[in-house]
């Protein structure tokens, strides 16, 4: 297997192929990010490891949004594509004791990690899939722009703006509002065209306290990845506890957080819902908080739950069925 680390900016893709790894010796390019320099990369890629494309492990992170081209395209000419968690390679070149930080250094790094820890393989979400989360995006964008106009008429308000200030901030609003109304009606219909999202969601609205816009994000998350267990979602949002113990010292556990903070603000509001309306929800977080653990504490637990809930019901097909009772 020929391992090969990309590094991704907006503007460019600096490429490393790891020739012989017990050696460090590298063969290196430097490309566009255009759709024409991927097809290019892919050829250099080609030719220069006179390999299939199915014995190419290419290595990337999770640069925002400048990698998906890239991993699309090399997915579909046949490449082992591996998107990792930025966080990962950084570590990694730590430990190697690396004290440089270039774009030709971050992609020979990349290389060598997917030599010697063999991340695990990238699987590209489904069209259907990756159009909710696109929409939600922009929803979420439509949400706080609303917000945003809202705060500022209400400090125009405060400080006598004139009337055509006032009047400009109230259209906008009205726009705003419109559209996002429109934008949910998108979803809502994108989501029934396709018959496995439109189960999953009312399996989902089996669940008390999940509405239209938990039961949103949790269909784009569980169908944008290959979850095998409820942990794994949980893990993905942030939702696990960090444990910080050393020798006789116990440190106070809080929440991973390495998620989405959109995503966790949305359940967080749910969980508060739920604590007194799911029962098993509801039978977690007051057994927590008699063990003496704090609030927050219980409604992270919460949160969690509730993931794990939605991740049940979808993943056996069958709606929900509270395991206690209030």
């Amino acid at each position: 297997m020929h391992n090969v680390g990309i590094d991704i900016s907006k503007v460019k893709v600096d490429c490393c192929w790891l020739r012989e790894p017990d050696k460090s010796k590298i063969k290196t390019k430097v490309f566009k990010n255009t759709s024409d320099d991927h097809n290019a990369l892919a050829n250099w890629l080609l030719t220069q490891t006179d390999s299939p494309a199915c014995e190419i492990q290419v290595v990337m992170e999770a640069t925002s949004i400048y990698h998906e081209s890239l991993a699309y395209q090399l997915h579909q000419l046949g490449f082992k594509v591996c998107v990792v968690n930025p966080a990962r390679p950084k570590e990694f070149a730590k430990s190697l004791g690396n004290t440089h930080k270039t774009d030709a250094k971050d992609s020979f790094i990349l290389a060598l990690y997917g030599h010697r820890m063999s991340p695990s393989l990238w699987q590209p979400e489904s069209p259907e899939a990756r159009e909710l989360k696109a929409l939600l995006a922009r929803l979420d964008a439509l949400e706080t722009d609303v917000q945003r106009e809202k705060n500022r008429l209400e400090k125009a308000e405060f400080t006598c703006s004139s009337e055509r200030v006032l009047a400009s901030l109230s259209q906008m609003i009205i726009h705003l509002e419109t559209e996002k109304k429109r934008l949910e009606k998108e979803v809502d219909d994108h989501i029934n065209r396709y018959p496995q999202l439109k189960k999953d969601r009312e399996l989902m609205s089996s669940i008390p306290r999940v509405g239209p816009v938990v039961s949103r994000i949790i269909l784009s998350v569980i169908h944008s990845r290959s979850f095998n267990t409820a942990g794994q979602v949980a893990a993905f949002l942030g939702l696990i506890p960090r444990i910080k113990e050393s020798g006789q010292w116990k440190g106070k556990s809080r929440l991973s957080k390495q998620g989405s903070p959109k995503v966790r603000a949305k359940l967080y509001m749910a969980a508060v819902v739920s604590v007194s309306r799911n029962p098993d929800i509801s039978a977690q977080y007051n057994r927590l908080l008699r063990n003496g653990k704090s609030k927050m504490q219980a409604l992270g637990a919460a949160m969690r739950k509730l993931v794990q809930i939605c991740f049940g019901v979808i993943k056996h097909q069958n709606e929900y069925c509270p395991q206690c009772r209030i």
